[in-house]
């Protein structure tokens, strides 16, 4: 049987401008992936934190002095000849201009252009969370005319995904609702998930799986959207990362209005189940938008809420 060493910690850091794009760096030819391409870091020596490290190799590496750092996703990766794990952290303010310090070729890239690059498979899950807001806002149950006001006041605060989860309404009212609101979304450049459950067959942005969907399928839908899916323990999640899903909710973290009586995780279960997928998971249940840190310092991408982006 083959021993694996503990993995090589290594701090990564995705790092976005003013204008949302992302830098990335070309790994040299003669290194381990070489020739792809790969965010930022670099390897975290035994004195550091991740923090420590990162903001060093920025400064070593690209001339870069970070003011502010948050954590943003951890992954673990298993290559033929060792294993990794990636500490990752987002970085919106820094000051400086990037310049290459030891000769990579360096490159500021659109979000939604990561995936056009060649990068290491240990950087999969970290190109969909740079993707990924912070905010996911659920459009729930309501008469016609809240659904209307709720979507006013969701895309008003400049949440950028949302899920349409309106299961009660006939399926007509449910269709002329989505096909007035979807080009409104677009407007405000938020993406729009359709909940599984929900009765009605019009293309949006991407499916949000309800759990019992999920763990009905052997294999992701195909299609080129964005897929999503709800959890509720660790089977839930490993078989989301099985699939292919490219994030999750995790839920209920504390307890709700709405399901009072349900057993909540707490942030320290919800970390430690994190910990085991490579995903970006929000927090969902009884988040308010104060919350983002717990989240974040907890291994999530960031918080899913009904009531939290309605001013409640």
């Amino acid at each position: 049987m083959k021993l694996f060493s503990a993995p090589f910690q290594v701090a990564v850091g995705v790092v976005k401008n003013p204008e949302g794009k992302i830098l990335i760096s070309l790994r040299a030819a003669g290194l381990h992936q070489g020739g792809l391409w790969e965010f930022p870091g670099g390897k975290i020596e035994a004195f550091e934190t991740a923090e420590q490290a990162l903001i060093r190799e920025l400064k070593e590496e690209l001339g870069l002095t970070v003011t502010a750092i948050s954590p943003l996703i951890t992954v673990k990766h298993r290559y033929p000849e060792f294993s990794v794990q990636l500490n990752v952290f987002l970085i919106e303010q820094f000051s400086g201009i990037a310049n290459s310090c030891i000769g990579q070729q360096i490159k500021w890239v659109a979000p939604d252009e990561l995936k056009h690059y060649a990068f290491p498979a240990a950087n999969q899950p970290i190109i969909t969370a740079a993707r990924l807001p912070c905010y996911y806002a659920i459009l729930d149950d309501a008469d016609v005319s809240l659904l209307w006001t709720n979507l006013h006041k969701i895309l008003n605060q400049g949440v950028k995904l949302l899920q349409i989860r309106i299961k009660n309404l006939p399926a007509a009212a449910v269709a002329e609702f989505i096909e007035q609101a979807y080009p409104l979304c677009k407007q405000h450049q938020a993406l729009l998930l359709m909940n599984s459950a929900v009765d009605c067959s019009i293309k949006l942005d991407g499916i949000h799986l309800t759990s019992s969907h999920l763990m009905a399928l052997t294999q992701r839908p195909e299609h080129d959207s964005w897929l999503a899916a709800s959890c509720h323990n660790l089977k839930q999640l490993q078989h989301a990362q099985h699939l292919g899903v490219d994030f999750v909710v995790l839920a209920p973290v504390l307890a709700t209005l709405t399901h009072p009586d349900a057993v909540s995780l707490g942030w320290a279960k919800f970390s430690a189940l994190v910990a085991q997928v490579n995903l970006p998971v929000y927090a969902l249940g009884g988040m308010t938008k104060s919350s983002l840190s717990d989240a974040r310092h907890s291994g999530g991408q960031g918080i899913a809420a009904i009531r939290a982006f309605l001013g409640h």
